[in-house]
């Protein structure tokens, strides 16, 4: 081999190998996010205000503490199916008004139930939401449906009977929250008009929803001081930065508060 041949060699030799490490670079980067050893996410917030969602699996909150740590909304679980009642919301809800922090209730969607006892269920418990963050619907798989999911033909008719429900009480569309393949799947051709709070807490929401969403959850892991008796890791949220809570609170409901 020629010296020029030798150079050459040597020099495809060194770009193999920089590609190799970029590779490995990547796949080891992609594996720390999947296992959540890395959190990407944070770098893509923008000037967004940020929020926390909780249930009683975080325990004891105290609001104040969140709020001196930038937290600006909170969305607390309400309830779940026809008839169960998170057993910390009625202290969250309380608590919360000591505080300048936005309150929101959710309600887990159940596939056992209908939509007119769930909704039902969320008016009950939850009252007015005059002056507070639209309402929420949690769609996940859960349970056995995580293996067998529910058909989507019940899920949409059982969803727009508590949707209907819920918009005839709150005068406002209620945010669905969900994760892309769930969202494509059940809810993008009949709740379009809907909006999103979308979850993704591995990479930046923007690559599945683009600029779609009103609410991103980013982190399920989070680490806050301000709660505890329960779970380590709290999720935390993050307002679309084009948009202002005034565009989410409830203004014109029945005023038939608890």
């Amino acid at each position: 081999m020629n010296k020029l041949g030798f150079i050459r060699f040597k020099t495809i030799l060194i770009n193999l190998f920089v590609v190799a490490i970029v590779v490995g670079i990547g796949f080891l980067g992609y594996t720390w996010v999947k296992e959540k050893k890395l959190f990407i996410n944070e770098w893509f917030l923008g000037e967004g205000l940020r929020g926390v969602d909780i249930s009683s699996y975080q325990a004891d909150v105290d609001m104040k503490s969140l709020a001196n740590q930038g937290i600006r909304f909170v969305y607390m679980k309400a309830t779940e199916g026809s008839n169960h009642v998170d057993e910390k919301f009625a202290t969250n809800w309380k608590n919360i008004k000591d505080t300048n922090m936005a309150a929101g209730a959710y309600h887990f969607f159940s596939y056992e139930s209908s939509g007119e006892t769930q909704a039902e269920n969320y008016v009950s418990t939850v009252g007015s939401l005059n002056g507070h963050l639209i309402p929420a619907v949690d769609v996940e798989m859960y349970g056995e449906f995580k293996e067998n999911p529910p058909e989507k033909d019940k899920v949409v008719r059982q969803l727009k009977i508590f949707m209907a429900v819920m918009e005839d009480e709150y005068k406002a569309k209620p945010i669905i929250y969900a994760q892309k393949d769930i969202y494509d799947k059940y809810l993008k051709d009949d709740f379009k008009d809907y909006p999103v709070w979308a979850r993704n807490v591995y990479f930046p929401v923007y690559l599945e929803f683009g600029g779609d969403w009103l609410i991103w959850q980013y982190k399920d892991r989070g680490e806050l001081e301000g709660y505890k008796g329960g779970e380590k890791y709290i999720d935390l949220d993050v307002l679309n930065p084009g948009k202002s809570l005034d565009e989410l609170m409830v203004k014109n409901a029945k005023d038939s508060d608890k």
